[in-house]
């Protein structure tokens, strides 16, 4: 098997702004297996607040480029490489490469008895107020929104939201910029604006004051969970748990975080790091099986592969073949 890998990039149809930074582009990397009668691509982003990078990704490949070659499975990556981006693109190539030989759709692979459009979140990056309002009106057809807010008056930015598109169910992201007595003082008021969700309000390692607090909100953890090892780290404190697979690193072990998740008792959010409908479609498959949904990361950019995922009415529609998978 012979194995390419690539930078890419992408621009974003407007800066995009989030409590630890502004992204113009999303630069991740392209998986290619080729056998000589089938190609399987996989991209990936990496874990970027922990300083993954296109570069460290491709260094991270090219010292297993042996094992790759001479025919590894999905099941031996688990074991070869760590979690993060570079294994996740090379899990999604293999799982393409596998589909495109035997002719069985990846989501039958997966384990799913069907696969229907689910409804996704579209986010709304940080903004001055009225430019939120305006984007959560003009994104009406999207039944649940992601909003992006730190710790400045966020109930003023969650309050344009719902002027904006009355109807939307809403999840609040601070990326970990609130205080357990900011939480606890704005919980309440964001339920009755209509928050269904709150992700990742607190920093890592200042997160004790979730363990015994009964939220009017569910709370998910994002930035403390990686892979299956690390599901222990949000017992007693959160309900949900969300799966990036560029963090978890692939779809495999996805699937199983997920499978472990639900027997311990967890909701299931599956997102991004942003990226096109390539590095979308393994992840909407995971999708099926998740309470909450944000996979809009081409909607965020300039361009797109060609096929592309369908996104309509805020529903993500399955990934046709000719995709990924």
């Amino acid at each position: 098997m012979k194995l390419e890998v690539q930078k890419i990039s992408w621009a974003m149809r407007e800066p995009f702004k989030i409590s630890r930074g502004t992204l113009h582009s999303i630069d991740g990397i392209l998986v290619t297996l080729t056998d000589g009668a089938a190609r399987g691509r996989g991209e990936a982003y990496g874990i970027m607040y922990e300083d993954e990078t296109p570069e460290s990704m491709q260094a991270q490949i090219e010292a297993v480029r042996p094992a790759i070659e001479a025919g590894m499975d999905r099941i031996e990556l688990l074991s070869l490489l760590p979690f993060g981006g570079a294994r996740c693109g090379l899990d999604f190539a293999l799982w393409d490469i596998e589909a495109k030989r035997s002719g069985v759709p990846a989501w039958r692979s997966a384990g799913l008895e069907n696969v229907r459009p689910i409804v996704t979140a579209y986010t709304i990056g940080m903004k001055p107020v009225a430019d939120v309002r305006r984007v959560a009106e003009e994104q009406s057809s999207f039944g649940l929104l992601k909003i992006k807010v730190n710790d400045v008056d966020p109930i003023a930015v969650i309050s344009a939201a719902r002027q904006g598109n009355p109807k939307a169910r809403f999840i609040v992201d601070p990326n970990q910029s609130w205080s357990f007595e900011m939480l606890a003082e704005l919980a309440p008021q964001l339920k009755s604006l209509g928050v269904v969700l709150l992700e990742q309000p607190l920093r890592i390692g200042h997160d004790d004051g979730l363990s015994g607090y009964a939220s009017p909100i569910p709370i998910c953890a994002d930035e403390l969970i990686h892979d299956r090892n690390d599901l222990p780290k949000a017992h007693g404190k959160y309900t949900h748990i969300n799966i990036k697979l560029d963090k978890a690193g692939g779809l495999t072990e996805g699937l199983e975080m997920a499978r472990l998740a639900r027997e311990q008792g967890f909701g299931l959010m599956v997102g991004c790091m942003a990226g096109s409908s390539l590095s979308m479609a393994p992840a909407a498959l995971l999708g099926q099986l998740c309470d909450f949904v944000d996979l809009d990361g081409p909607l965020l950019q300039t361009h797109d592969w060609s096929p592309a995922l369908v996104y309509r009415d805020g529903l993500l529609y399955p990934p046709a073949g000719a995709l990924w998978g």
